[in-house]
């Protein structure tokens, strides 16, 4: 693995201009020198910001490869490994478009220091980039040309202050676009929540519940494909709760009507539902239902 703690090492390894600044640059995709190594997996220790097109070029992020085919946005924090290879060497290359690469120093004692890491597309994969209209490419291609022209500019004490300005913009327009997508895109979202259900209800009615335990968020993602805060996000779109509510929603259901139709103790049940202690079930479904177990069985008396 090839680890890059600046960005004027990532640009000398990549065979780019040394960058206008050591802690933030623009890079033009299509400028980028053809590589000369064999597929290398790489871990940056600076933020990447890109939307490009990229033919014939894979770059495989934890264990999911993805073409570039469309013209898309993603997002990479600091310590996320990911790998770049040619898909066919007997073919062409074809790219176009930027990437910004911004070291967490260069945005210190900035208010975007406090919030850029409250966007939760960071945390989405590859696969779940952003897939731009032409319009929304338009705005999000107006502000990186913004972005560059300061970035190609003699650097003074205001520079720094436009450049995260316009930075974050461009991520307050990427959360408006992917809240789109998610609304947008409505069957292959609202397949995805069926197959929510259709896994937890699996789960609850499964025999050895007891024994495995309730499900992590991390499960019920990793069934789906998708990542954790990609789902959690999906769901709270469509719906207004999150993938642990959801969870949870599905828990206190069946909870009830083991509650309701069963002469099982309280404690009995909360171990066959993946409880280790009661105190926990108990005050879970307080929590939900305003009624301890024992209340809400009593209200069926």
């Amino acid at each position: 693995m090839r680890h890059f703690k600046t960005i004027s090492e990532f640009h000398a390894f990549a065979r780019l201009p040394k960058p206008q600044h050591p802690l933030f640059s623009v890079v033009d995709v299509g400028a980028v020198p053809p590589s000369e190594e064999e597929p290398t997996t790489m871990l940056l220790d600076f933020y990447s910001i890109s939307v490009k097109r990229m033919r014939n070029v894979n770059i495989k992020y934890g264990q999911h490869s993805f073409d570039f085919k469309e013209g898309i946005m993603s997002f990479m924090a600091p310590s996320q490994v990911f790998s770049i290879a040619v898909a066919n060497k007997d073919e062409a290359v074809e790219k176009s478009g930027w990437v910004l690469y911004i070291h967490p120093d260069f945005i210190w004692n900035t208010p975007l220091a406090k919030t850029i890491k409250q966007y939760e597309f960071w945390d989405y994969s590859l696969s779940e980039a952003l897939f731009l209209s032409a319009k929304e490419e338009a705005i999000i291609t107006t502000i990186i040309q913004a972005i560059d022209q300061e970035y190609q500019s003699t650097i003074d004490r205001f520079s720094k202050q436009i450049i995260t300005s316009h930075v974050e913009s461009l991520l307050n327009y990427a959360d408006r676009f992917y809240h789109r997508q998610f609304i947008t895109r409505e069957k292959t979202n609202h397949q995805a929540l069926e197959q929510v259900e259709t896994l937890l209800d699996a789960y609850f009615n499964s025999p050895d519940l007891a024994e495995r335990g309730l499900p992590s968020v991390r499960y019920v993602a990793e069934q789906l494909h998708l990542s954790p805060k990609y789902l959690s996000t999906l769901l709270r779109v469509l719906t207004g709760q999150n993938t642990q509510q959801h969870i949870h929603a599905k828990l206190i259901a069946k909870a009830k009507e083991k509650l309701a139709t069963t002469t099982l103790t309280v404690s009995e049940i909360a171990y066959e539902l993946g409880f280790e202690h009661l105190p926990s079930f108990s005050k879970l479904f307080k929590t939900k239902t305003k009624l301890s177990p024992v209340e809400f069985r009593t209200s069926f008396n």
